[in-house]
């Protein structure tokens, strides 16, 4: 167990709002320690992704030891299946972004799922020294485009997305993690994620946990439920929006019959 690891309020951490934002601020503060060691490419991502995980390991047998643990990280134990608590955690959600400093698009996501849904959720971005959690969930700021906003992949945006932004006669704005897109819309920086063709669990369980706490919509691209804690982690596509083009973005989703 990490000694250095600083706990100023122990008594918050009866509550799961407080312990998932105090673990993804911890982890992220590992994470620019990590970034300052002078390592550079894989060498970093390797040295990061190992460095968040253990931390969150560490602190989540400390502070929840009955609990499960889904990490990208980790050996998945299916035995989780059954529990009715579930961490679902992402130490480093952007690894290229990480490795290539001063970037600030990558996050450390951590996610609670109880008995059925996601409960508690918090996103560190560590290089802006800001955690969106749902303790204190955020306020989306009114539209401040005239043009709807779609936050998009920097090196693989889906093709359907770019026929989307015609459609809809919207934006594509480019950045890092699929953490940091989800927060692009609570911070109002955009107005829709949608992705589709490859993402897993722990992309997205603290993401939606605190865009759901924000009011915005969250469901599958095509505007399916989301369900965590299965067998199968693979959770491919995902909308987060405002709630005004959910049906929209939904509806052209399910006509394109990309998932």
């Amino acid at each position: 167990m990490r000694d250095d690891v600083p706990v100023t309020e122990t008594t918050a951490f009866d509550d799961d709002h407080a312990l998932a934002a105090w673990l993804a601020t911890e982890a992220g503060r590992r994470l620019l320690e990590v970034r300052g060691e002078g390592l550079e490419g894989r060498e970093l991502k390797d040295a990061g992704d190992l460095a968040a995980h253990e931390l969150l390991m560490e602190l989540l047998a400390k502070y929840r030891p009955d609990d499960a643990v889904l990490s990208e990280e980790g050996k998945d134990d299916v035995a989780r299946v059954s529990a009715t608590r579930v961490w679902i955690v992402d130490p480093l959600d952007g690894t290229r972004e990480f490795s290539e400093p001063p970037r600030d698009d990558w996050a450390v996501h951590v996610a609670l799922w109880e008995s059925g849904d996601l409960t508690a959720g918090a996103v560190a971005q560590p290089a802006l020294g800001e955690t969106f959690h749902t303790g204190a969930p955020p306020s989306v700021p009114d539209a401040a485009a005239d043009r709807p906003r779609i936050a998009v992949s920097r090196t693989r945006p889906p093709e359907f997305v770019q026929d989307l932004a015609e459609e809809i006669d919207a934006d594509l704005i480019p950045m890092g993690s699929a953490g940091v897109k989800v927060i692009s819309v609570v911070r109002g920086v955009t107005d829709a994620y949608v992705h589709a063709g490859g993402q897993y669990e722990w992309d997205s369980a603290a993401p939606v946990a605190v865009a759901r706490s924000a009011g915005l919509h969250t469901s599958r691209a095509d505007g399916k439920a989301l369900e965590y804690n299965r067998a199968d982690p693979l959770l491919p596509d995902l909308l987060v929006c405002r709630p005004s083009l959910a049906e929209t973005i939904a509806d052209f989703v399910r006509a394109k019959g990309v998932v």
